[in-house]
């Protein structure tokens, strides 16, 4: 038996969480073995303890990996091992980053990595839980400086009432989706979905999650007294004093100037002058800023970090004190917004946003169940019918290099964007499409997700998806010194970096669809919450009214170009007959019509293609071929052979029936060749449909034919 090792136990919202110590990781600066119930993960924590000199920002890197045979299954595809993080890894670890990183002590710039690796799997215990959980564990019993604890919750919301953790089966119930972490004194991060849940609901939720968070966060506590390593020396990097006083004393008036600059390269451009002209000053007499006559290469970058925190202290005591924001705008103001639908002419739907210097061309495509996105994760196969990409190339923000792929913070914006639109899509059944957002943001300065979900709203209108109610999104911001406060509406990319708070706010006239929070100080509190909400509704209705004026509800009609789809069931056991072997009836299906035929185990057959008369005459086939030709229908055939006592007429692939010669003309019939040959089509009725399935047909029903005119 292993003597290092201990347990601790807590019931967190009707299961036992158990954190185990002393038995695995031991070199890790920080190691648990995080169980519940039959879902069980390892999570470690290693800090490095040297920092390089220029070291300006803090370097953590939370990793997140499902290992497959957590579930005893293989990997699907013919790498059986697992790689490259999904896009649903890359989330939760965002999702563990972003609270973490404010309970750091300012100045610490040491490497630190978490990972947390999933070994065995439950679908009644959510692993990413455990992985937040697990990690506030690891970092609280670390030496690893850090001021916790912190927790993780989920919330959903089943029946009117709040649910902590819910197992996986149970968020198809919910109409709330709800990240929380915070640590016992305020909220530290937000983030989840909603079905146009009305803003009250969504305080309530978080504080309700924060309770729960508070008598974790206790447990960690008491793991910490019993087994927590103590807390290293280290030593901060912190911007240079001596530059920073020479800054306020010299530059002031200058910094005051770049701040009221609105456009943003400008802006940039006089602090890389004011950067410049502090620089020159301070290399004139480098001892007197501790630095020595030989020292070059690392005045530029402290220069640099102090510049910043100058700008900072200017921009956020202007905000404070004066209500004054960068360029004179209001503390609500929203930068001017321009809307345009149908930007491209041969897509399916397109809308252009603009707000202020952000912009996003929004695409959205309609397709069949081939367009779906497969992910093979440990709970399964997931066929997504719904999905948005948002793509942030460098020249969106004038930066000279080139596009390297997707990255992190484009798959945590894009899934931003993609929650809060699904909310307001219609169902399956009444709109049987596969659905795909692009959002290429073309401009950006504030908040290119929140502009992404107003273009994608509008893009969707454009293609003609019924939309319960179009969506707007509006990113808060906060500036806070002690019990003072400030909120922002629609924040500018550098009130986002200079000030505490990125709290994003997505929904429709009626309520949210979608919220994100990121703080950089140690929490924020209900009062804060709550004005900011109240703000961000407000924002939204003003944006909502703007998109309107270009597209207020879904087009009556698609495009040119959508495929259009009809839908008929069949019964399971005929699903055979349908495709054929070897595929061979469906394909011959598809070519004939020029349509795509999908088939779904329960019998459900969808028909799509681009013009609607082929579509339902396919549709019309395959009725024929499945159901049989009804009594008394009239239906085109073809002559496949002719005989002396009549003639076969096919009236669909595998569908034949007889045209005796007596129903072929009302006059008397010498021989059947006088009047028909093979490969002629005709119209004719089903006069007769026997107990074997016989069918008999007529066309003089229709009407009588007449002998054909043979040269002799």
């Amino acid at each position: 038996m292993n003597q290092g090792k201990r347990e601790f136990h807590y019931n967190y919202g009707g299961r036992e969480v158990t954190i185990e110590t002393g038995r695995l990781a031991k070199q890790a600066d920080g190691a648990v073995f995080i169980s519940c119930e039959g879902t069980q993960l390892l999570v470690t924590v290693v800090s490095a303890r040297e920092v390089g000199e220029e070291q300006d920002f803090f370097p953590l890197l939370v990793d997140y990996k499902e290992r497959f045979y957590s579930a005893g299954k293989f990997l699907g595809g013919f790498n059986k091992r697992e790689g490259r993080p999904s896009s649903a890894e890359i989330l939760l670890m965002r999702m563990v980053d972003r609270p973490f990183r404010p309970l750091f002590p300012t100045g610490y710039f040491y490497e630190t990595i978490i990972q947390a690796t999933v070994h065995s799997y439950d679908s009644s215990a959510d692993p990413e839980v455990l992985a937040g959980l697990g990690a506030a564990a690891a970092l609280t019993v670390s030496d690893v400086p850090f001021n916790g604890p912190a927790a993780f919750c989920k919330v959903g919301r089943i029946d009117g009432k709040f649910v902590l953790n819910p197992a996986h089966d149970q968020w198809e119930h919910s109409d709330l989706e709800l990240v929380v972490a915070g640590s016992k004194d305020a909220i530290l991060m937000v983030e989840g979905e909603a079905d146009q849940l009305p803003e009250e609901v969504m305080v309530e939720a978080i504080i309700w999650a924060h309770d729960h968070i508070k008598g974790f966060c206790r447990f960690l506590e008491n793991v910490q007294r019993e087994v927590g390593k103590t807390k290293r020396a280290y030593a901060p990097t912190l911007p240079n004093q001596k530059i920073l006083e020479k800054l306020r004393s010299d530059f002031e008036n200058d910094a005051r100037s770049c701040l009221a600059i609105a456009e943003k390269q400008s802006r940039q451009q006089a602090v890389k002058t004011l950067e410049d002209r502090a620089l020159a000053a301070i290399i004139e007499n480098k001892s007197a800023y501790g630095f020595s006559e030989e020292d070059r290469g690392g005045i530029g970058k402290k220069v640099h970090v102090a510049v910043d925190e100058f700008i900072s202290e200017i921009m956020r005591a202007d905000i404070l004190d004066k209500g004054k924001r960068i360029g004179g705008r209001s503390l609500t103001e929203i930068r001017p917004i321009e809307t345009e639908v149908g930007v491209l002419r041969k897509v399916h739907g397109s809308s252009l946003f603009t707000r202020g210097e952000t912009q996003v061309l929004a695409i959205v495509t309609l397709g069949g169940k081939d367009g779906a996105q497969l992910t093979d994760v440990v709970s399964g196969l997931i066929y997504e019918r719904f999905y948005l990409h948002y793509t942030f190339a460098p020249y969106c923000v004038g930066e000279a290099r080139g596009y390297r792929g997707v990255g992190r913070r484009e798959i945590g914006h894009g899934n931003l964007a993609e929650r809060a639109l699904r909310q307001v899509l219609p169902s399956d059944d009444s709109f049987p499409y596969t659905v795909r957002v692009a959002c290429e943001v073309t401009e950006s300065n504030g908040s290119s997700s929140m502009g992404s979900i107003c273009s994608g709203s509008m893009a969707l209108m454009d293609a003609g998806v019924p939309l319960a109610s179009p969506v707007a999104g509006v990113a808060m911001g906060l500036i806070k010194e002690g019990d003072k406060f400030v909120i922002l509406t629609d924040i500018l990319g550098d009130e986002d970096h200079l000030g505490d708070m990125d709290f994003k706010v997505a929904g429709t006239s009626k309520g949210i669809t979608a919220i994100q929070m990121d703080i950089k100080i140690s929490g924020v509190t209900k009062e804060i919450f709550q004005q900011a909400l109240r703000q961000a509704k407000e924002g939204r209705l003003f944006i909502l009214g703007n998109m309107s004026k270009s597209i207020a509800s879904a087009r009556a009609d698609f495009r040119p170009g959508v495929p259009r789809i009809r839908s008929l069931n069949i019964e399971p056991d005929r699903i055979g007959a349908l495709i054929g072997p070897s595929g061979k009836n469906v394909k011959a299906l598809q070519e004939e019509f020029g349509v795509t035929v999908e088939v779904d185990d329960s019998g459900l057959v969808r028909v799509l293609g681009v013009d609607t008369e082929k579509v339902k005459e396919a549709v019309a086939t395959i009725e024929l071929q499945i159901a049989g030709p009804r009594l008394d229908a009239e239906y085109e055939g073809v002559v496949v052979s002719v005989k002396e006592y009549g003639a076969f007429v096919d009236l669909a692939a595998n569908v034949s029936g007889l045209l005796h010669v007596s129903e072929i003309t009302n006059d008397r019939v010498k021989s059947v060749e006088d009047y028909l040959d093979v490969g002629d089509k005709l119209r004719v009725k089903v006069i007769e449909v026997d107990r074997y399935g016989k069918i008999k047909l007529s066309a003089k029903a229709i009407e009588s034919l007449q002998p054909k005119q043979r040269k002799r």
